[in-house]
């Protein structure tokens, strides 16, 4: 049973039927003691990040969160704004965030690209895994994700990288640090590359 956490941002069904379809049960709620009883997590989440973080805190749900992923060290996977509120910041708002990974969520940049960038960066697009990962084991061949976001995450440890992708210039599109793990893409838009990934959280955390 994997628990994803609703507070009020993403299209969860769309995650719960995914996990359906590879025989994996799940439950969606906002509740507090029933996430402290989740033995897996899945944060996901699109939108603003303090608007995110707003929502967790009015939900009283940062608690019970930081219970979960620091104490009892459960597997949780952050999707898209669900992995960028697990760093310290965003300089999209002013709200502190989980303060899990040690980074911060900054703005693409064209003006560091030889390209002329569209923000959003809303595509599929290739990831280059930099290290071992049950997240991304037994990966179809050539795997590539759906991104659809105009901010990103900047690791300030090297470790906690799991994956790159290049849109005008690398940036991270997957961490992991011991139970932590995040995507920027979206697995749930991501046809059997997304379902794979999902699989491997499942089973394999």
């Amino acid at each position: 049973m994997i628990t994803i956490v609703d507070y009020g941002t993403g299209n969860l069904a769309s995650i719960a039927n995914m996990l359906k379809r590879i025989g994996c049960a799940s439950v969606i709620t906002s509740d507090a003691s029933e996430i402290a009883r989740a033995s897996k997590l899945i944060l996901p989440g699109v939108g603003a990040f303090d608007t995110g973080m707003r929502n967790l805190i009015n939900l009283s749900l940062t608690e019970v969160l930081n219970r979960k992923a620091r104490e009892e060290r459960v597997p949780i996977l952050g999707i898209c704004l669900g992995m960028q509120l697990f760093v310290s910041g965003s300089e999209e708002g002013d709200l502190p965030g989980l303060g899990w990974i040690d980074g911060r969520v900054l703005k693409f940049k064209p003006e560091l690209s030889d390209k002329n960038l569209k923000i959003p960066h809303m595509s599929w697009n290739h990831i280059d895994v930099v290290k071992t990962s049950k997240l991304f084991a037994g990966m179809h061949e050539d795997p590539r994700f759906y991104f659809v976001h105009s901010y990103h995450i900047q690791l300030n440890r090297n470790e906690d990288l799991l994956g790159e992708t290049t849109y005008g210039y690398p940036f991270c599109s997957a961490l992991e640090k011991e139970n932590i793990a995040g995507v920027q893409f979206h697995p749930e838009k991501s046809h059997k590359f997304g379902m794979k990934l999902l699989k491997n959280f499942a089973e394999m955390y």
